[in-house]
């Protein structure tokens, strides 16, 4: 009986993560209660904006200090918050990380390059105070899916957005189905990004120079909303730069499935949860 409830629940979950965002949602974060850590929310990283991110904390000896995550959430720079994502937050946390979500504004309130710049602000502050939430600030990983993903990976190819020391601390950047190379069709986003003269400054190839921390870029085959050729671009800069990238596709995974993979529902989709915290721990020493 317990099996077959349990089958149900999660084909129910399945089909509400494919046909309603919302829903979705919130059955990816069904778990979240249950994480066996600490989550402190609303911490104003910006005082102008009043942006705000969340922290996932897990369960340590308290003078142990572990390797820090700041992920990036998607939404077509135009929606999503970090509560959205909180499934994220202590997926990550129970490899043993500490994991930051920031929010970050959108259009039509905000154009390129204000939601990067709230990045930025964000990743300065983890810089200088994830210490007191048990954080090493020195061992910095930025990641994200989607918009998200590409707004951190310009922050990390971008060196006009983050300060000098923020920037030693960043040992690397995973991002999952990121528009790194892109030039924009659909007219809000030429708005967002406008005018065209401006593209190559929203380009993460515009400005990879090889100094790079590590790269880890992940795709699924299946995405009909975000190009290969994104990655590729990007995976191709790199390498003739100098250089360190790993690229990895997952068949039978799409867009939202990729970032779906770190909640209990599609984890069996595609490894993206050990591929990201293998590549964390081994660049956490550099």
């Amino acid at each position: 009986m317990y099996q077959r409830f349990r089958s149900f629940f999660l084909l129910a979950g399945l089909f509400l993560l494919s046909a309603c965002t919302s829903a979705g949602i919130t059955v990816a974060n069904a778990p979240v209660p249950f994480f066996e850590g600490t989550i402190e929310r609303d911490i104003v990283f910006d005082e102008e904006s009043k942006q705000t991110l969340d922290i996932y904390i897990p369960d340590r000896a308290t003078e142990e200090r572990l390797p820090v995550v700041i992920f990036f959430y998607g939404g077509r720079w135009t929606n999503g918050e970090k509560g959205d994502f909180a499934f994220v937050g202590t997926t990550l946390a129970e490899q043993g990380f500490v994991v930051v979500i920031p929010d970050y504004r959108k259009y039509p309130d905000v154009r390129f390059p204000a939601f990067v710049e709230d990045g930025a602000n964000a990743v300065g502050w983890v810089h200088k105070n994830i210490g007191d939430y048990r954080g090493k600030s020195e061992t910095l990983f930025l990641s994200g899916h989607s918009s998200g993903a590409h707004i951190a990976s310009l922050l990390i190819v971008d060196e006009r957005y983050l300060e000098d020391g923020t920037i030693s601390a960043i040992k690397g950047f995973a991002g999952l189905a990121g528009p790194y190379s892109f030039t924009p069709e659909a007219e809000d986003v030429k708005i967002i990004f406008g005018p065209p003269s401006q593209y190559p400054q929203m380009q993460a190839t515009t400005f990879v120079d090889g100094s790079e921390p590590p790269i880890l870029l992940l795709y699924g085959r299946d995405d009909e909303i975000v190009a290969p050729y994104n990655l590729e671009r990007l995976r191709r800069k790199i390498e003739e730069k100098g250089g360190q990238v790993q690229a990895k596709y997952y068949s039978d995974v799409g867009h939202i499935e990729i970032i779906g993979a770190m909640s209990w529902i599609w984890r069996y989709k595609a490894p993206v949860v050990d591929d990201l915290a293998l590549f964390f721990r081994e660049n956490s020493d550099n």
